[in-house]
C-alpha cells in the first residue's frame, strides 16, 4: 500500500478517536520487557527505520525540532511511549490522544512531491512496529531474547497498544509470524533515503552536549566520541542488510566482531541487574511525563493500575 499519495489522490482516512480498549497490564510481557534498559541502545535504530519511510520522514523533516532539540525531543518521545505502556488505563488512553492531537496537523507536500500526511495509517502503523520489534531484537543481541510464548504474548500486548493509539484491527497483523512478514514487506518495498535519514545520522556522529549545566563542554566531548562510536556501530550494525545497502551505509567484519564484543559486555554488566531495575528508568521518566508539573490530575493513576476488561 502506497502511503504518499499524488495531489490528487486523497490518503486513506487517519486513525480515529483512541477507543477504551486493554493497555498492557502489570507484570505482562510488554511491561517486563518493553522498557528494559537494553532496549534503549537501539533507540536510534528505531529512529532511523521511523524516519526512513518517505511519510515519516517528510513529517520530521517539516515539522520536527529533532535538529534543534534532539534530547528533548528524545525524553519526550521515551516519556510519552513510557505512558502508554507503564501508566495504567487513564494516562495510556490520555496520552494516546494527546498523540493524534499532535500529528493530526502534520501535513505537506515532501521534496518529491508527494502530499504526506502524519495519520496516515501505513506511516501510523509503521512507526508502532518499529517499537514493537526494537525490544525484541535488543533482547535478542543484548540478552538471551524471548522465548516463542513470550514474544507471541508480548505482541499480543503491544497489537493492544497499536488499538489504543487508535489503529484499527485491520492495519495490525493478527500474529507474530504474520507481523514479521509485514515487516520484512515494509523493509523491503517502502523505506528510502531522504533528508531526515541524513539528519539522524549526522546526530549521532556527533552528538550534541545535553542542555545542562553540570556537564561542561571538555568534559562532554570525549564522552560524546566514545557515545557517537557505540550508538552508530549498534544503529547500524542492527538494520535490516537490504536497508544498510539501500543507505549506503558500509559495514564489515571488522565491525561485526566489536558489536559482538560490546553485545557481550552489556550482557554480562546486565546479568548483575535485578530484572525489575532493568525498567525502573522507564518507569520513572513514565512517572514524570504522568506528574510533572502542568499535567492533567484526571490522568494521573498509579503506574499499571488494574481495570476492567
Amino acid at each position: 500500500m502506497s502511503t504518499a499519495t499524488s495531489a490528487h489522490t486523497p490518503p486513506e482516512p487517519a486513525p480515529g478517536p483512541t477507543a477504551q480498549v486493554r493497555a498492557p497490564r502489570r507484570g505482562g510481557a510488554a511491561w517486563r520487557h518493553f522498557g528494559d534498559t537494553r532496549a534503549f541502545l537501539t533507540s536510534p535504530q528505531l529512529l532511523l527505520l521511523q524516519v526512513a519511510h518517505p511519510v515519516v520522514g517528510a513529517g520530521v523533516e517539516d515539522h520536527s525540532d529533532f535538529r534543534a532539540e534532539p534530547w528533548q525531543r528524545l525524553l519526550r518521545t521515551v516519556g510519552s511511549l513510557g505512558t502508554v505502556i507503564y501508566g495504567g488505563q487513564s494516562a495510556a488512553t490520555a496520552e494516546a490522544r494527546r498523540l493524534l492531537d499532535v500529528h493530526r496537523a502534520m501535513k505537506g507536500v515532501d521534496a518529491q512531491g508527494r502530499r504526506y500526511h502524519a495519520l496516515h495509517p501505513e506511516a501510523y502503523h509503521w512507526v508502532h512496529a518499529t517499537l514493537v520489534r526494537g525490544p525484541v531484537d535488543a533482547l535478542s543481541l543484548f540478552g538471551k531474547g524471548m522465548t516463542e510464548e513470550q514474544t507471541a504474548e508480548y505482541y499480543r500486548e503491544m497489537r493492544d497498544v497499536g488499538r489504543v493509539w487508535g489503529l484499527k484491527d485491520h492495519h495490525l497483523p493478527p500474529d507474530w509470524d504474520a507481523f514479521c512478514a509485514y515487516y520484512d514487506s515494509m523493509v523491503e518495498d517502502r523505506l528510502e533515503m531522504n533528508q531526515s535519514v541524513r539528519n539522524v545520522l549526522d546526530e549521532l556522529a556527533r552528538p550534541q552536549k545535553p542542555p545542562v549545566w553540570w556537564v561542561p563542554a571538555p568534559l562532554w566531548r570525549p564522552f560524546a566520541a566514545l557515545a557517537a562510536h557505540y550508538a552508530l556501530l549498534v544503529t547500524v550494525g542492527v538494520l535490516p542488510p537490504v536497508l544498510r545497502e539501500r543507505l549506503g551505509l558500509t559495514w564489515t567484519g571488522r565491525q561485526q566482531r566489536r558489536l559482538r564484543r560490546f553485545a557481550r559486555l552489556v550482557r554480562a554488566l546486565m546479568a548483575l541487574v535485578p530484572p525489575p531495575l532493568r525498567i525502573a528508568p522507564a518507569m520513572f521518566l513514565a512517572y514524570w511525563h504522568t506528574h510533572r508539573p502542568g499535567t492533567d490530575p484526571r490522568a494521573r493513576r498509579p503506574l499499571g493500575e488494574s481495570y476492567d476488561v
